[in-house]
């Protein structure tokens, strides 16, 4: 999503926003950057199990390859395929000296933002430690500690690049997805956002950089489209994004112009996180006045509504926002409504 203008460079600000952890003098880890790759719980029964599974000891044996600088690349890449084995990611956080690695390597690149001297394999060298991320950010067990020790803020620097090719498009999508793990709900309550989760995004002051440019493709707005649809299904992040004029100008200012953007290049699943985010935004402290004047009319155009064919849930979620802007009023989305209620009803 689309950046406020009035704020200076995203990254800049994030990297002199990061904890002091890894910019002050530091104890010195084992040779190598990593650790024994066992869990702080010996004796229980996730220890026993790392032994009894053949995925969680070349998961244990690759950890002990981070070790060594010659392997390291070739075991972080093996490993983020891995990231599917059950309980990894508690191997991951548990292991003495990792997470200081990871982020040595993720940290390690922030000197490039700004150049064009990234690389391919230097991003997918990162991105593969930014997929380890991810899978520590997925963990019930384990996204609570992530954000306690504030890791996230150091993916900041890698949304608000404004470089646009490939080496860094790869790190802003990276990045998304690992703060996408974090506010994703899981079974049996999968529409529930963790509360303490939204609250370190948004008191971490770093929400904006959720924002990417609108120039970029459609399956990364997507990601950052659910991120902001995920915030603002809690009171707290509808609260943040309403009760400040200029933080709901934002908001709906790039929803629209991401709408617009769909007539140029069509994306149903986007559509249909856009449509999310204005609903819940209509149900809002903000009177419906104030939503009015932001909903775009590439809404409520033929081909954008087309997207949504066969799709009557979504249809009826753009009908019900439609009548919530109305209120009464004779708008421009209006007859529009009627279109949308026609097509669902037959």
């Amino acid at each position: 999503m689309e950046r406020d203008p009035r704020r200076g460079s995203n990254i800049t600000a994030s990297i002199s926003n990061l904890p002091e952890s890894l910019l002050g003098d530091q104890p010195s880890p084992p040779p190598g950057g990593g650790g024994r790759a066992f869990p702080t719980m010996p004796g229980s029964e996730f220890a026993r199990s790392i032994y009894a599974d053949p995925a969680r000891r070349e998961v244990e044996q690759l950890i002990e390859e981070l070790n060594d600088r010659r392997t390291r690349e070739q075991a972080l890449q093996g490993l983020s395929k891995l990231k599917e084995v059950p309980d990894v990611a508690l191997l991951l956080w548990h292991t003495s000296g990792l997470m200081f690695m990871l982020l040595r390597e993720i940290t390690g690149v922030y000197h490039l933002m700004s150049t064009p001297n990234l690389t391919q394999e230097v991003s997918n060298r990162v991105c593969n430690t930014i997929t380890l991320f991810q899978c520590i950010a997925s963990h019930l067990e384990t996204r609570k500690p992530f954000i306690r020790a504030s890791m996230p803020l150091y993916l900041y620097p890698f949304i608000g690049t404004e470089n646009k090719d490939k080496p860094h498009e790869y790190l802003r999508l990276s990045s998304l997805g690992a703060l996408g793990a974090l506010v994703k709900g899981h079974p049996p309550n999968r529409d529930e956002v963790d509360p303490e989760i939204i609250h370190f995004l948004l008191e971490s002051q770093r929400f904006e950089n959720i924002y990417v440019p609108l120039n970029v493709p459609a399956h990364v707005l997507q990601v950052a489209t659910f991120i902001v649809e995920r915030i603002l299904t809690t009171d707290e992040g509808l609260n943040y994004c309403c009760n400040f004029g200029d933080r709901f100008y934002v908001v709906t200012h790039v929803l629209g112009k991401m709408t617009d953007k769909l007539l140029e290049e069509p994306s149903a699943r986007l559509l249909k996180l856009i449509i999310k985010c204005f609903l819940i935004l209509s149900k809002g402290p903000r009177d419906s006045e104030g939503l009015r004047c932001c909903i775009p009319k590439s809404l409520t155009h033929p081909n954008v509504i087309n997207l949504l064919s066969g799709d009557l849930d979504a249809m009826r979620g753009l009908q019900q926002l439609l009548k919530n802007v109305s209120n009464g009023h004779q708008v421009h989305v209006s007859p529009t409504g009627e279109l949308v209620g026609y097509l669902i009803d037959g």
